[in-house]
């Protein structure tokens, strides 16, 4: 049992988490705290104390839910804290979680999921029989602990793909919880019926009437299980009774607060439309009524922005609806469409009040909901994917309906312009509603609808409002939106005179005027075209560094200016959209931003240390660092060695040392790429020798976001300058990295690079002693957890040591054998034949298959040793190796040395801070090739055939006859 002072003492330390001065300590404090044993009981019982304050509690909660996402399970499944704390845990966390109070629910649900995702069923077989057990047919507060838990659990099965293994773990759910589920939906009708003037009562049912509903979607995600296709009638007239049921009393007072009427209805809207999607042949004939229902409440419901939510869920089961092409009859007349855009389109898409006051007020926050292709539920959105379904369904009627609408609101703004600039802005929105053919990804609009001028529209509406000084700034967001979406419609000529335009929008001091334009400016120099080049199919960027050079210093001065507007760490990094669009000028800029790269990089560093302060947004860092990045790519090697050192070093040794696990993926990624970019002869900054030592620390490679960015750092140094560690005796620190990388089953291929490394960079003298314990790790880890990934990795090592050819490096194939057989006598031959030889016809990348090439010729044809101890494994390796010079995708490694290309940066990727790794696209590098001094790989192995002579004879004549005459054709060849 724990003692008062031990409660005390973590609470003290869950308060200094929550202070900015003494959070840093605070949490490493806590991550000593959690290595001892009762360590999660002790926050349990904080977190469900009524002796601590609420924040203390909650930051106990969130404290639980990261710890038990770090250390409840390993990659293995193995639990990594004790097995006593573990039944402590699953004993007591049902039970506490359904008396506290919502906020720690949400945090303990969260821990009970990743608990599930781990055990349930195999581990936690007595979990729903828990659950259910404790449900009440009086007990509200409890019911909704209850169900609280049980939707955490099944939740996790909403983007699960189908597997045997997901199904019988919903089987065992459904087995026992439906019964109770559909007798709890029904009392909790009656309860609310019975109650229907006890406002007191109403919210809690309400919440348990919410939860109802969204664990009816999570057991039907799946599949329609039997027992609600035989109760599809009484529950779905549940689910329709509350789809119309209105209560005054239960309303909000706030326009913007949604109130529990509403999120019930709008988790039933996304309900019926997974069954209107999935389950049309036994829902369609209830359908109509819901169809019905959803109509009368799309036409009813008020403008506030508390009903955004249910409106935007109505409107997507309607747009689901309309892609059937039966029920999308109902709207195939004139005078349905006219009625659909009168009620349903123009109340939504029309411009309200609170979307000014977002406008004015919250910037930033207009801009992600309005942007095409995010996520948010807005009206506006919901509304125009109607639209366009329907214009997908009837094409020429929808076009013609909106057509008129449109020109009747651009005749309304024409009367008078400074009145009526909504219905311009309305007229705006619904021509680009119909005039877009498909979906609207990142990369734009791919096709439009034939029957618009979409041109012609541009140059008579849009672009006056681009000039005009005295338009709304809001229609010159809509007008620079209009380019933003069309870019692709465009020619590059005419983008090219957008251009001035666009940037002139930097001195606006409208927020979203100026965001809008970077983002447009951005995403206009990421359209990319079928290239010209004779022989080419790969598309290439439509601006390149001649057209945006004469005009990125001025562009990114503006840039710079812009975000530095912000007055706090946060406010500075608020706007991703303005970095992301610094970094794509540099990219397309590449070597023309030399002249005032110092300028550039001076920006980015000071932008670094104050947003290190508090790192708040991940996207911007992300494109911060991104652009550093190509800083350094683009000029670094026409610089003064460590020019960018002195600007860059002191603040990426602060990140370092202050821990700022956000950002220190970064900083190893970047210094990696600084020491690559050095010149040979150049000296090393005393500063990567200060850092050998402390890389190699447990705890950084405790963080899995770091290891990738490691590994290729010490990568990076070993290269440069082994003697870093063999004079400072690091060889074996090193070799300790090593090892933690390939116990682990995630992290394995890293430890496989770093020893590739190793032994091609450190003298093999001093690494000699320690061949057979690196041997013996191997042949251990491929007994106890074998994975393909493995197999590959131990394949290519084989050939990488083979293959090496510098004679003072002391490697080769009489070294690759030996290292194997010094922890077991024979063992190479076992290895090669049982895993190497199946495993090499799986080598995926160009590179590892020209080192499969090379290494294994030179075991084949050079190799004594190989000849005499594993001649009965000649065969099969030369099959192997025929069978891999017969690849399609070989021919580009000997046909051309630089297909080997290093990646680009595009696309829209998700970036969050967390344990998983970033990676900066503008440091991405050409990977190590052993065989480098090898152009031409078939050339290579007919001279080695040619080398051997006739020492081979008695083996080459064991061979099937196609595989004699492959060798003798390679062999003629040179």
């Amino acid at each position: 049992m724990a003692s008062m002072e031990d409660l005390q003492n973590l609470a003290l330390l869950l308060n200094s988490s929550l202070n900015p001065a003494t959070a840093k300590q605070a949490e490493q404090s806590l991550r000593t705290a959690e290595q001892q044993a009762g360590f999660s009981i002790l926050l349990l019982q904080i977190v469900a104390s009524n002796d601590f304050p609420q924040t203390t509690r909650l930051a106990g909660a969130l404290f639980f839910k990261n710890f038990i996402r770090r250390k409840w399970t390993g990659e293995d499944g193995n639990y990594r804290i004790p097995i006593e704390d573990v039944n402590a845990v699953k004993s007591e966390i049902i039970g506490l979680m359904i008396v506290l109070p919502p906020s720690l629910q949400v945090q303990l649900g969260e821990a009970i999921s990743i608990m599930a995702d781990s055990d349930f069923p195999e581990r936690w077989q007595n979990l729903i029989d828990d659950l259910v057990s404790r449900l009440s047919p009086t007990d509200i507060v409890v019911n909704n602990g209850v169900l609280q838990v049980a939707h955490s659990i099944f939740k996790r099965w909403r983007p699960l793909y189908r597997s045997d293994a997901l199904f019988l773990e919903i089987k065992l759910v459904l087995d026992k919880f439906c019964v109770p589920f559909m007798t709890l939906f029904q009392t909790t009708d009656k309860l609310i019926t019975d109650n229907q003037n006890n406002k007191a009562a109403l919210g809690p049912l309400f919440q348990s009437l919410l939860l109802i509903i969204k664990i009816f979607f999570d057991l039907n995600c799946q599949d329609i299980p039997e027992f609600f296709e035989d109760n599809l009638s009484t529950l779905m007239g549940l689910v329709h009774k509350y789809l119309e049921y209105k209560n005054p009393i239960l309303d909000t007072d706030e326009d913007d607060e949604s109130g529990p009427q509403e999120l019930v209805k709008a988790a039933i809207c996304e309900l019926i439309q997974l069954y209107s999607q999935r389950y049309e042949d036994v829902f369609g004939p209830l359908l109509q009524n819901f169809i019905q229902t959803t109509w009368t409440l799309l036409t009813s419901t008020g403008a506030e922005p508390k009903y955004d939510l249910l409106i935007s869920k109505a409107l997507s089961f309607l747009t689901t609806v309309t892609k059937s092409p039966e029920r999308a009859q109902v709207f195939s007349s004139k005078d349905v469409l006219q009625q659909v855009v009168e009620k349903i389109v123009l109340p939504n898409m029309s411009l309200r009040e609170s979307d000014i006051e977002l406008f004015e007020d919250d910037p930033i926050e207009y801009i992600r909901r309005d942007l095409e292709g995010s996520d948010s539920d807005t009206r506006r959105r919901a509304a125009t994917d109607f639209l366009r379904e329907l214009k997908e369904r009837f094409e020429g009627l929808v076009t013609e309906v909106v057509m008129a609408y449109v020109q009747h609101y651009l005749q309304q703004y024409a009367t008078d312009k400074q009145s009526h600039w909504r219905s311009k802005d309305t007229a705006v929105y619904l021509f680009s509603s119909v005039a877009v053919k498909g979906t609207v990804t990142a990369s734009g609009v791919s096709a439009t609808n034939l029957l618009l001028d979409v041109v012609g529209f541009f140059s008579q509406n849009i672009a006056p409002d681009l000039f005009s000084p005295i338009t709304h700034p809001i229609l010159k967001v809509d007008a620079i939106k209009f380019i933003h979406t069309f870019r692709n419609q465009l020619t590059k000529q005419q983008l090219m005179e957008a251009f001035p335009v666009l940037t002139s929008m930097f001195s606006s001091t409208e927020y979203v005027v100026y965001t809008y334009a970077a983002i447009t400016i951005e995403r206009i120099l990421s359209i990319r075209h079928n290239s010209s080049a004779p022989g080419s199919t790969a598309p290439t960027f439509l601006f390149g560094k001649e057209d945006v050079s004469p005009v990125a210093e001025q562009l990114l001065t503006s840039l710079f200016q812009l975000i530095e507007k912000g007055d706090t760490p946060e406010k500075l990094a608020e706007n991703e959209f303005l970095m992301r669009c610094v970094m794509r000028v540099i990219v397309t800029s590449r070597e023309a931003i030399e002249p005032y790269s110092n300028m550039i990089i001076q920006q980015l560093a000071g932008i670094v240390a104050e947003t290190s302060k508090n790192p708040s947004n991940p996207k911007f860092s992300h494109y911060t660092f991104e652009s550093i990045g190509a800083v350094i790519r683009f000029t670094g090697h026409s610089k003064p060695p460590g020019a960018y050192d002195n600007v860059l070093f002191p603040v990426f040794l602060n990140i370092l040392s202050q821990d700022i696990t956000e950002f220190t993926p970064y900083v190893f990624q970047l210094l990696s790429q600084m020491l690559e970019t050095l010149p040979a002869d150049a000296p090393l900054s005393d500063t990567y020798s200060q850092l050998v030592r402390p890389m190699m620390a447990p705890t950084l490679w405790e963080t899995r976001g770091n290891v990738p960015a490691l590994t290729r750092l010490l990568q990076a140094m070993l290269s440069r300058k082994a003697d870093l560690f063999t004079s400072q005796g690091l060889v074996e620190p090193l070799l300790g990295v090593f090892q933690k990388l390939l116990a682990s089953r995630a992290n394995d291929h890293y430890g496989f690079d770093l020893l590739e490394t190793i032994f091609y960079c450190i003298p093999i003298d001093q690494i000699r002693k320690y061949v057979r314990s690196i041997a013996i790790l191997i042949l251990q880890r491929l007994q106890s957890s074998r994975t393909e990934k493995l197999l590959i990795r131990l394949s290519r090592l084989l050939y990488f040591l083979s293959s090496v050819r510098s004679p003072e490096k002391g490697l080769g194939p009489d070294f690759s054998i030996e290292f194997l057989d010094e922890a077991q006598s024979g063992i190479f031959g076992e290895v090669f034949g049982q895993f190497v030889i199946p495993t090499t016809a799986k080598f995926h990348t160009l590179l590892d298959k020209k080192i499969a090439v090379v290494g294994l010729s030179r075991f084949l044809f050079e190799c004594e040793s190989f000849r005499q101890l594993y001649y009965q494994r000649w065969t099969a390796g030369c099959l192997a190796l025929l069978n891999l010079m017969q690849s399609d995708s070989l021919v580009g490694v000997y046909d051309n040395s630089n297909a080997l290309i290093e990646s680009t940066l595009d696309g829209d990727e998700e970036v969050t801070f967390g344990s998983s790794f970033a990676q900066l696209s503008t440091v991405a590098t050409k990977p190590f090739d052993p065989t480098s001094d090898i152009p031409d790989v078939k050339k290579f192995v007919g001279l080695q055939i040619k080398a051997s002579g006739g020492q081979l004879a008695a083996l080459i004549n064991q061979l099937p006859p196609e595989a004699q005459s492959s060798l003798s054709s390679y062999s003629a060849s040179v």
